[in-house]
């Protein structure tokens, strides 16, 4: 049987039969997305202000600022913290490049630190033994949507005066003790890209519980313009504003906004469909020899963003002869991620002053599986028996 339209494989390869990631848009979010093309303001206007405000709901805290991308939205963060030219900011080996792209691009340095065996979530001991005197952050990596341990790294933060960006590109829906996942520091960013929970096509979110954060990215994301499109057109001259530094064209506009706030109507819903499937795979897969299974803690909630297996040397092929087996059988696999010491780019603006072993290793074991919210058993129990055959 064919896989529907909808959830085909993303390239048109007839090979495929389980595609890695499915984004869900339903009905109502191409209605949200035609309502919005109706309007005759596509940016900067009430679809944006509404998303802002419902996202600052969810994530119970003061401000919520809608920007272009998950990277503008940690770049905007560090800046509105003064992080510049200089400083060094810590951040996990194990993590996206945009991760330590959003630090290079303020001028200043990413330190590249060792991540926990367990959960690929950034060491506290590696962050200790990474601290020089021109550590001015820690930007910690929710991997995978398990929430880091955030309580040491307050206690590093604090014992050491950093600041504390919080990368939430996985971790819509985590929280620990009613926290969610970018509420524990001075900022939270967030990515909506379509491979992730919740979707608004290209898109992220600053969160902050300071004033003072809120207006300097609401700012410096419409190029440093001190009044927003409808205070210049509702009162006096629509030229008469100031530019109080140079900005970036990375706002949000009105048609994903509008899908934002359909999509995030449903959130509670996409999460327990991605809960079920993640449980439904260890259920299978707990009990096959030579592989470790992520596990959900009971006093946290996990946003279930990646399944992702270890493949261990007693396992009777390698981790590389089974991303190969899962495509010979029409399943789409990947590895989240190639460590950052590995790029070229950051072997040469990077810093390392901590072993990076756990990271190495987990580079060799990890592989990650198909999930998303809409998809079936079938197409699960596909992909456990590559593991059990």
């Amino acid at each position: 049987m064919k896989n529907s339209k909808k959830d085909r494989d993303a390239f048109n390869d007839p090979s495929i039969k389980v595609p890695f990631v499915c984004p869900q848009i339903t009905k109502s979010d191409k209605k949200s997305i035609m309502d919005a093309l109706d309007s005759s303001l596509l940016t900067d206007g009430p679809n944006l202000r509404q998303f802002e405000t419902e996202f600052a709901k969810f994530t119970k805290i003061n401000y919520a600022v809608g920007v272009s991308n998950g990277t503008s939205a940690l770049q905007l963060s560090l800046k509105a913290v003064g992080i510049g030219k200089g400083d060094e900011v810590i951040i996990p080996d194990m993590t996206f490049v945009a991760t330590a792209s959003a630090v290079l691009l303020v001028g200043a340095t990413p330190v590249l630190v060792d991540v926990n065996k367990d959960d690929c979530n950034i060491s506290p001991n590696s962050i200790k033994n990474s601290i020089t005197s021109k550590t001015k952050a820690i930007l910690p990596v929710h991997f995978a949507g398990k929430i880091c341990n955030m309580k040491e790294i307050q206690k590093i933060a604090k014992k050491n005066s950093l600041f504390i960006i919080e990368d939430c590109a996985h971790a819509i829906g985590t929280t620990k003790e009613n926290k969610h996942a970018g509420t524990f520091g001075e900022a939270g960013c967030f990515s909506f890209y379509p491979t992730k929970n919740f979707t608004t096509i290209e898109g992220g979110m600053v969160i902050t519980h300071s004033k003072k954060i809120a207006k300097y990215v609401s700012i410096a994301r419409n190029h440093g313009i001190t009044k927003s499109l409808k205070q210049r057109f509702s009162k006096g001259k629509p030229w008469n504003y100031d530019v109080c530094e140079p900005g970036y064209n990375y706002r949000l506009d009105e048609i994903r906004s509008a899908l934002g706030i359909s999509q995030l109507r449903r959130i509670k819903k996409i999460k327990l469909q991605r809960k079920k499937a993640f449980e439904y795979y260890n259920s299978k897969l707990e009990y096959v020899k030579g592989i470790t299974i992520p596990l959900l803690s009971h006093n946290e909630e996990h946003a279930c963003h990646l399944y992702i297996v270890k493949i261990h040397k007693d396992y009777d092929i390698t981790r590389d002869d089974l991303f190969l087996k899962l495509s010979r059988n029409g399943i789409r696999s990947s590895v989240h991620y190639k460590p950052l010491h590995e790029f070229s780019v950051f072997k040469k603006f990077a810093k390392v002053y901590n072993s990076l072993k756990n990271s190495k290793e987990l580079y060799k074991e990890i592989i990650s599986l198909p999930l998303y919210s809409q998809i079936s058993r079938r197409d699960q129990d596909k992909v456990i028996n590559c593991f059990k055959n």
